[in-house]
């Protein structure tokens, strides 16, 4: 009785188990995992693009400010690194 019994209660178990992670699961997992690293870094990207070019329209207007310009870029590129972590 006790082999019959065991391997009905493994069974079981095994059958909750594919309920409660199903086989698709790393996919997705792994697939968001990429994304919120590819979104992450496109984010940026964008970000450095944009105070790059305010940093680049205030060194003709104002260059005695540009030095204090240059945290909006450091922010964005810690975004990216955050985005790695």
């Amino acid at each position: 009785g006790t082999g019959i019994s065991g391997s009905l209660i493994m069974a079981d178990a095994m059958d909750g188990f594919s309920l409660a992670c199903p086989a698709g699961a790393p996919f997705f997992g792994y697939l968001g995992a990429a994304l919120a690293m590819a979104l992450a870094n496109l984010g940026a990207a964008y970000g450095t693009c944009k105070a790059g070019t305010g940093i680049s329209g205030m060194g003709v207007s104002r260059p005695d400010l540009v030095m204090k310009a240059l945290i909006p870029v450091v922010m964005a590129g810690v975004v990216g690194i955050y985005g790695l972590i």
